[in-house]
């Protein structure tokens, strides 16, 4: 392994990740935190740590490209992983790792360039004949603009962010006195989560699955799919729950998944791991949304039911080695197997029966669930952290494996039911009452399921388990 000494430019659960499996191959690692993030427990679990940032900046300086190149400089670093959001999909930011002589652990630049921002993306997938949905044809520039090319879109449409992702700057838009307040709204929160304002519009597909393929390309041609996710259980567009494979899609939709996915990264020499994804109209119609060309916060139940660890490829990949190298032993298509479901949800500091208000405060009381068939990936959370209105709500992504869907609904209810979260309200209850809704345990879900079940929100958990779970 060349790569000695990596740099994590992220924080909380995702740096966490990152760590653990460089420690697993003997790499060095270096985190970066903000004054606000000091008592962060990624800080702590790197080998060493540095601060970014003056004291009263808790998000800036994980944008700040320079300020990280320094730091890894300083410290040595010869590699840098980006992570989820922040600068994962920043073309310039791994054009400065590479001037620098510091590799960035991720696609190169040309496939940034061509897949990071969602509209070229577009043009790389109507090149290579895969559907996708209608979108504007001229640069948004303006609002006047924007007005202009929704009327030939036709309504109802989607504005959203052309860089990043996790629902971040999208607005449904039904009509054009919508769009002119949404318009700047989506701009800013784009520019806030990923240093680009850039936005565009798209036709908007009322209920459709919303699936996404998992890519590994080494640096030398060989591509794989790991299969499909589920991510159709989305609130505000936010994914909630996703699970791995997916349940009721005929398998020649899943065939022509596979296919598209394989081609467009073909046609742009996709290195890396990456996620195509699309939406499944319910006559089996197939649209392509984009290229996330990083780790996905759902990766954990492609890893459960392939064995494969993604991050520890990844770092193998930007190392140099080929997926039919004993360190990543992915030879062929052929090699990969599926074993069982795997289903992951996110518990976040919001208050359901308050609109999910996101909350704040110190945790009094953590105790985590464990045992056979759970898998937990946590942020700074344990008794007495802070939870603070400055980031990402999330505290732990919960994932289980079992043979059947169902058995892995069972095994998470039981996993939220033996959480004790006292200080802050969680969104744990109403996570209860998806995983036990009919319609979700056969997998019949469909990106507008949580709206379509009003039921959700009326927390009838059992008293002496889920509905204790909100203070």
């Amino acid at each position: 392994m060349k790569i000695k000494k990596i740099l994590v430019a992220n924080r909380g659960e995702i740096a966490i990740r990152i760590f653990r499996a460089c420690t697993e191959i003997n790499v060095k690692t270096v985190g970066v935190y903000t004054f606000e993030d000091r008592y962060s427990l990624h800080r702590y679990k790197a080998d060493e740590s540095y601060q970014i940032g003056e004291n009263n900046e808790p998000l800036k300086p994980y944008l700040n490209i320079d300020e990280i190149i320094r730091v890894a400089l300083e410290i040595g670093a010869d590699a840098i992983h980006p992570g989820y959001g922040f600068l994962s999909e920043n073309s310039n930011f791994a054009q400065k790792c590479e001037d620098n002589g510091i590799i960035f652990i991720g696609p190169k630049v040309s496939v940034l360039k061509s897949l990071g921002d969602k509209i070229t993306a577009k043009e790389v997938a109507v090149a290579n004949n895969i559907p996708i949905i209608k979108s504007n044809e001229k640069p948004l520039n303006n609002v006047e603009t924007a007005l202009i090319e929704a009327e030939k879109i036709g309504y109802p449409i989607m504005l959203k962010a052309a860089s990043g992702g996790g629902g971040r700057g999208i607005r449904v838009i039904r009509k054009s006195e919508e769009l002119k307040g949404a318009f700047n709204e989506s701009k800013r929160e784009a520019l806030n989560a990923f240093g680009d304002d850039t936005v565009f519009l798209e036709k908007f597909v009322e209920n459709p699955k919303h699936i996404e393929i998992q890519i590994v390309a080494d640096n030398h041609g060989n591509i794989v799919h790991l299969f499909e996710r589920d991510c159709s259980v989305q609130r505000r567009y936010q994914k909630v729950i996703e699970f791995a494979p997916s349940y009721g899609l005929k398998q020649e939709t899943k065939d022509a998944l596979y296919t598209y996915a394989i081609a467009i990264c073909k046609a742009v020499n996709y290195n890396n791991i990456g996620t195509v994804e699309f939406l499944v109209d319910d006559d089996g119609s197939i649209y392509f949304i984009e290229v996330n060309p990083r780790v996905q916060v759902e990766h954990t139940v492609t890893e459960v039911v392939t064995n494969i660890d993604l991050i520890k490829t990844q770092l193998f990949i930007a190392g140099g080695y080929q997926l039919g190298d004993q360190q990543i032993k992915i030879p062929n298509q052929e090699s990969v197997k599926i074993n069982g479901y795997a289903l992951q949800c996110r518990i976040t500091t919001e208050d359901p029966q308050n609109d999910f208000k996101p909350d704040y405060g110190e945790i009094t009381t953590y105790r985590s669930a464990s045992g056979f068939g759970i898998r937990l990936d946590a942020g700074s959370v344990y008794q007495g952290a802070i939870i603070s209105p400055f980031f990402d709500s999330m505290l732990v992504k919960v994932t289980a494996n079992s043979r059947t869907l169902d058995g892995a609904c069972r095994k998470v209810r039981r996993a939220l039911a033996e959480f004790r979260i006292r200080g802050v309200k969680t969104n744990m209850p109403f996570l209860y009452n998806i995983l036990q809704h009919e319609t979700f345990r056969k997998g019949e879900v469909t990106v507008n399921f949580i709206k379509q079940n009003p039921d959700l929100f009326i927390f009838k958990a059992p008293r002496n388990r889920a509905t204790k779970l909100v203070t």
